[in-house]
């Protein structure tokens, strides 16, 4: 939440835009329009007849700052919300006064980088009106826009400057500082684009409390798919954009004292994983490399401590310390110039008691003379001492001062040189932790290595087992195929005999055949002759022949001269031959 100070400050130059004769003075019809835009920037119902009611026993003309003040903070800066766009409320005061400071001057600037100087200004200084920014508040300005910008801080020539300032007596305005950072007093030879993107990173820095920034990757909650974000850290929430031109908001991440952030294992093929889990849900979220994520974790880490106890940003915290360590130098300079004219002033009264000693003794006798001449010296001789005295405070007062000086100026480079020691020690520590993770990450490799080593050697060992149990295994079968081998072909000899003793007793058999055969064609033909023979001497005399045999074999070429019976036997006749052959082998 912004404090009123911060509010009034770009109220008091809308104020003061329309303060037209600059007595100090503005019409009530201007201050209409400005509380009714007020009213709508800040998010407040407007009353219109709330001014004329309030000014309604001064009817003397225009109204002075004092006499708006009382309405301004009763009817708009009481009734303010949370929820208002600051950034309007400074366009619009912009709007009104900028036109009469810088409209007329060449700077090497644009519109929008002078806005944002204004408004840096603004944060910076003194709650004192009319405002100013002291000399430690600009050298600390500075500084961060050339850190921003990448370029070397030239140290002498501010140093000329601030004894410029110094002779002058006199603090920078808004409009001096712009035109300070406008015409290139200390930024010549820099490019402008550079001038701009370091006011922009000042300003997102300072003026939008933008704690850390850069893209990263997100993972959806309906999709579960992975986008790239461009993220702006705050002290309450975490918006994520588009792109970093901020012009398509998807969403923010509301930090409170019951959030937290936590690391992730790599998974889905995505590596430097964190979660930051709220009460409704959580968000896991990629960065670019350990080093980033490590930085995300502990800005995030360090908001919800900020939240838990009640702190406010980094920023904030940096500049309220800041203005307590040069309000108690000045407090501390107040109390030894005062010490100074109260010696300062005991010195003229011992002096005045001295001359009127002197005038009393002189109007005296002799006698009481020389006494009095005596105390006279006695007191002078004390008065020398007490002066020495004041003389040794004095001078012990102003080295004292010189001292508290250079102690300021050295609590100054002190501070810079701790600042520099904490972003180094910072470096160190996240170089210490990310080795720390890496040893740790090593080692659990290494185990799991040596575990799988291990595994694959118990593997190996049984593979090798079960090799030497294959190869007794297949020497044992091939005995035995050999053994196998050998018998089958001793069978296979033993058939090929028996197969050739067949083959010969069927080219006997064959033989044996053919000469049967001819036997019975020989028969036949006798048959014939003598048929022929009877049929031509007897005519129808048959002769009487003995009977058929029964059955009787049909063959392609006619009947069998065998029976099936005499096919047996010969059948049998054979076998027992074959027999006879085997068992004599």
């Amino acid at each position: 939440m912004l404090s009123r100070d911060e509010i009034l400050k770009p109220i008091w130059y809308a104020f003061t835009a329309l303060d037209l004769d600059r007595n100090g003075k503005v019409s009530k019809s201007q201050l209409k329009v400005l509380s009714h835009n007020l009213c709508t920037i800040l998010r407040i119902p407007h009353n219109t007849s709330a001014l004329e009611e309030h000014f309604k026993d001064d009817d003397e003309g225009p109204v002075s700052t004092q006499g708006y003040m009382p309405y301004l903070n009763m009817c708009i800066l009481n009734k303010i919300q949370a929820n208002f766009d600051f950034n309007e409320l400074n366009k619009m005061c912009w709007t009104l006064s900028a036109p009469k400071h810088i409209s007329g001057k060449h700077l090497l600037i644009s519109g929008v980088d002078a806005f944002k100087i204004w408004c840096i200004f603004n944060y910076l200084s003194e709650d004192k009106y009319p405002l100013q920014i002291v000399i430690e508040e600009l050298e600390y300005f500075l500084r961060k826009l050339f850190a921003a910008m990448g370029c070397s801080w030239n140290e002498d020539r501010f140093e000329d400057y601030k004894m410029q300032l110094s002779a002058k007596k006199k603090h920078l305005n808004a409009w001096e500082l712009i035109e300070l950072i406008g015409m290139g007093h200390f930024t010549k030879g820099i490019n402008p684009q550079t001038l701009s993107i370091g006011i922009n990173e000042v300003y997102r820095e300072l003026v939008m409390d933008v704690i850390k920034q850069g893209y990263m990757m997100k993972k959806g909650h309906k999709r579960k798919n992975w986008t790239e974000r461009w993220f702006e850290l705050h002290l309450n929430c975490m918006s994520y954009y588009v792109s970093e031109d901020l012009i398509e908001q998807k969403g923010y991440i509301s930090l409170d004292r019951n959030c937290c952030v936590e690391s992730l294992p790599d998974k889905d093929g995505k590596k430097n994983l964190f979660i930051i889990k709220c009460f409704e849900k959580s968000f896991e979220i990629s960065a670019s490399d350990k080093k980033t994520k490590q930085e995300w974790i502990q800005a995030i880490q360090d908001c919800i401590v900020r939240i838990r106890q009640g702190l406010s940003s980094p920023h904030r915290e940096s500049r309220q310390k800041r203005r307590e360590l040069r309000n108690r130098i000045r407090a501390e300079k107040e109390t030894m110039e005062n010490r100074m004219r109260q010696l300062q002033l005991a010195n003229e009264s011992k002096q005045a008691q001295l001359e009127a000693m002197n005038k009393e003794a002189s109007s005296r006798g002799d006698l009481e003379e020389q006494r009095r001449l005596q105390t006279q010296i006695e007191l002078l001789d004390q008065y020398r001492r007490d002066l020495e005295q004041e003389k040794m405070a004095r001078m012990q007062m102003e080295e004292q001062v010189v001292e508290k000086a250079n102690e300021v100026e050295q609590y100054w480079q002190r501070m810079q040189e701790l600042e520099d020691m904490y972003r180094q020690l910072k470096k160190a520590l996240d170089d210490e932790r990310r080795a720390k993770e890496d040893e740790e990450a090593l080692s659990k490799l290494q185990a799991r290595l040596l575990q799988q080593e291990a595994s694959k050697r118990l593997e190996l060992e049984q593979i090798h087992l079960q090799q030497q149990e294959i190869l007794t295994q297949s020497q044992k079968e091939k005995q035995e195929l050999k053994r196998e081998r050998a018998e089958k072909e001793r069978a296979l000899q033993a058939a090929q005999e028996q197969l050739e003793i067949l083959r010969r007793q069927r080219e006997g058999t064959q033989e044996e055949y053919k000469v049967v055969t001819k036997k019975l064609e020989r028969a036949a033909n006798k048959t014939k002759t003598w048929k022929h023979k009877v049929f031509k001497h007897e005519g129808l005399l048959q002769i009487i022949q003995p009977g058929t045999k029964s059955p009787t074999k049909m063959t392609n070429w006619g009947q069998a001269a065998f029976t099936e019976t005499e096919l047996d036997e010969l059948e049998r006749i054979w076998q027992e031959n074959k027999n006879r052959s085997h068992d004599a082998q």
